[in-house]
């Protein structure tokens, strides 16, 4: 195969690529949540946090953007949009997507059964720890909207500023669940894996019940 070829090929298939590439990443993480391993990168991924970040002045902040990946908020942006927006395929098929990776999210939990961290919390959460809810449920929301944006606004400097936002807000949030003490690196990482995993498939499967040329606005 010549190089061009390669070239065409990963491109054509460069989804299905990075669906793979995830999953792999994904279930290498789960093996060592099933054998109760604390792994290497939970320790440096805290203390890095930890070190550059936690103050008495960043603390509040990390608590109002973890909020942006919590489910009221999701919840109220989801139904806000779904009234907003003209083509109610899209709306519902935001909303669908809020359902079906919650649900996900709930059963990788209960079958994994990861305690949470107790040693540093700022915050009280209960439940399972990996993979992060925050985490997975925002990469799936947000990265969703990111989609949909690409797909459907014209305007380049209003698509690639929202894109930009919404990409550095994911990450944020992860982040945010680790500087509170809720959650081991692995768990957001863990979330944001299986995430895009499931959003090129959901994606690829949504894609047929909405108009491409739809404006996600009035």
């Amino acid at each position: 195969m010549k190089i061009q070829e390669l070239k065409e090929w990963f491109l054509k298939n460069a989804k299905w690529i990075v669906l793979f590439l995830a999953i792999i990443g994904f279930l290498a993480l789960a093996e060592n949540v099933w054998n109760k391993e604390i792994m290497s990168l939970d320790i440096v991924g805290y203390k890095i946090i930890s070190t550059v970040l936690i103050s008495e002045f960043m603390t509040p902040i990390a608590k109002l953007i973890t909020n942006l990946g919590g489910a009221l908020f999701l919840i109220f942006i989801a139904i806000t949009l779904l009234v907003l927006i003209k083509n109610k395929k899209i709306g519902l098929s935001i909303c669908s997507n809020l359902v079906i990776v919650t649900v996900l999210n709930i059963l990788l939990k209960n079958i994994l059964q990861r305690p949470r961290p107790t040693e540093f919390r700022l915050i009280d959460e209960s439940g399972y720890s990996f993979p992060s809810g925050h985490s997975m449920v925002s990469m799936a929301f947000y990265g969703f909207l990111i989609y949909l944006i690409y797909k459907n606004v014209k305007n380049k400097k209003i698509k690639w500023a929202l894109i930009i936002i919404l990409s550095i807000l994911i990450c944020f949030i992860g982040i945010s669940r680790i500087y509170l003490g809720v959650h081991y690196t692995s768990d957001v990482l863990g979330g944001f894996l299986i995430s895009i995993s499931y959003l090129v498939i959901y994606a690829s499967i949504i894609k047929k019940f909405m108009f491409a040329s739809s404006q996600t606005t009035k």
